[in-house]
């Protein structure tokens, strides 16, 4: 029995030993990796920046290594002139135009009826330059002048004496008003010695107060129930539909 003891008193205590180192291995801050990072600094280092021992490795995939390399040219692609100047040869400085080449390099004839735009100043002929105009072109080219009367008095001077028929004179006269038209109220008025002795009751000064403006939900309560609703009695109708469908029942 001593010996059991023992055992089992000595094996608590490396549990408890192993858990205890196990927590502080856990409480240890996280290393920091940027201490020693994978480029080169652009000042002088002492020694090459750590280099990692780990066993991942990164690899691309085919795929990726396919897409990585340069779009490869066209085989019909034709590299363009390296210079706007390129020689000509002998054939070509020795060629001939034949009939059908120089009939297609004549410039197109204009349209039947064609006719060129008119210049916008027209050049005057020596005739028209030396012409001497008339004495008529003279009394024509004259403004001409508004008489120095007034229109009035010369109207007076040609008028007939005329009488106005009696359909005229009617039509003449001007609209009368209604019987019952009443004018435009004057803006300002006198004030009857019965007004300004007058005394407002409570109804007219109660409803001459301004009307108090609350909030949307100001005083709203959404779980109080009225009276009326809580005296309210359901119809036989409002009792047959709050009734469930006959055909949604389950019978137990």
């Amino acid at each position: 029995m001593f010996t059991a003891n023992t055992m089992r008193f000595g094996s608590q205590q490396r549990c408890a030993l192993a858990m205890t180192t196990r927590i502080n291995q856990l409480a240890q801050p996280k290393p920091n990796l940027l201490r020693f990072p994978d480029r080169r600094s652009v000042y002088w280092l002492d020694k090459y920046p750590f280099q990692r021992s780990g066993t991942s490795s990164f690899d691309l995939t085919p795929r990726w290594a396919r897409l990585t390399e340069g779009k490869p040219i066209h085989s019909s692609f034709e590299q363009s002139r390296r210079s706007p100047e390129w020689p000509v040869s002998t054939a070509a400085l020795r060629a001939q135009a034949s009939e059908r080449v120089c009939s297609l390099a004549q410039p197109r004839p204009p349209a039947d009826g064609w006719q060129p735009e008119r210049p916008l100043l027209a050049t005057l002929s020596r005739a028209v330059q030396k012409a001497v105009p008339s004495s008529r072109l003279c009394e024509l080219a004259q403004p001409k002048r508004a008489p120095l009367a007034p229109l009035s008095d010369h109207s007076r001077c040609t008028m007939h004496p005329s009488t106005a028929s009696a359909r005229v004179c009617l039509l003449a006269a001007p609209k009368r008003e209604h019987p019952h038209y009443l004018l435009d109220r004057a803006v300002t008025w006198p004030m009857t010695a019965a007004a300004c002795k007058a005394m407002a009751s409570e109804r007219v000064q109660e409803l001459a107060q301004p009307k108090r403006r609350c909030g949307l939900f100001q005083g709203y309560d959404p779980y109080m129930v009225t009276p009326a609703a809580r005296a309210a009695t359901a119809s036989p109708r409002i009792q047959e539909l709050s009734l469930p469908i006959p055909r949604k029942c389950r019978q137990r």
